[in-house]
């Protein structure tokens, strides 16, 4: 029999795994999130036709949620696939997956602490993956997920110098995620880029203002010398920003129509 001391810390204790269980997002609610991004990043024209967003299994770290390939503005939560971490559906999914699977297979192999990544080709980037003497550094406030500049991903380097372009396989997917290493984004030569965070709100931010700063830069640059931002503010400013991205979620999701906080 518990003692009279022991009752309380025994409940609060007891209370605090409620918690967590009734916060545990379930699959469900990690598709709806997806279905969300996948129309937040039409909306704000990081995704066309093209380009795609994923997000880590809540209950199986070994697997990804991601839609079926198809453009990311129709997606919707029947469209939602599961894959393993070599890129393959899993249960028997016969549906036709995205071919670029791979690049989020092998970042969620590699980055246990990423849950989550947005493959884009948002215009204003990719200049600075193809004009080396200009790397895309932060320069703005909302973007010191940056830190000091984006690694450029130069496929030739991987797949010789006759490639589509495309992270097609497991091995690309790998060079890829090696490249990116600890970083939140990665530019790819002549093909887009790549975001990623712990969670869904904070990756479609990252790739949303990816490409302000691109725009901001780009037109800074113009004017003359460039004043970015140092690494200790980069960082400062990430941590401020990831701790009130419901701001920007919520009203990205008004945006759309949808609801606003979902897990």
């Amino acid at each position: 029999m518990e003692k009279p001391s022991e009752i309380l810390p025994a409940a609060a204790e007891r209370t605090r795994k409620q918690r967590r269980m009734s916060s545990q997002p379930t699959p469900a609610t990690v598709a709806s999130m997806l279905v969300q991004a996948n129309h937040i990043l039409a909306r704000k024209q990081i995704l066309d036709a093209f380009g795609h967003v994923s997000a880590r299994h809540p209950e199986r770290s070994d697997r990804f949620l991601i839609a079926r390939s198809m453009a990311p503005a129709l997606v919707s939560a029947e469209d939602i696939m599961t894959l393993d971490l070599s890129g393959e559906p899993c249960d028997g999914d016969t549906r036709k997956p995205f071919l670029e699977r791979f690049i989020h297979a092998a970042i969620y192999k590699a980055r246990p602490n990423v849950g989550s990544v947005v493959h884009s080709h948002s215009p204003a980037v990719i200049p600075f993956s193809v004009v080396p003497r200009a790397p895309l550094r932060p320069i703005c406030h909302t973007a010191g997920f940056i830190i000091d500049q984006a690694p450029i991903f130069e496929i030739r380097e991987a797949a010789g110098e006759a490639s589509d372009m495309l992270i097609s396989s497991s091995d690309l997917g790998t060079a890829l995620a090696q490249k990116l290493g600890s970083s939140s984004v990665i530019l790819m030569r002549g093909h887009g880029s790549t975001a990623v965070a712990p969670d869904i709100r904070l990756a479609v931010y990252r790739a949303i203002y990816l490409e302000v700063n691109a725009r901001i830069q780009s037109e800074a640059m113009r004017l003359g010398p460039v004043i970015y931002l140092n690494a200790a503010e980069a960082a400062n400013i990430d941590v401020v920003n990831a701790a009130q991205i419901e701001r920007s979620w919520d009203l990205w999701c008004r945006e759309i129509g949808g609801p606003q906080r979902d897990a």
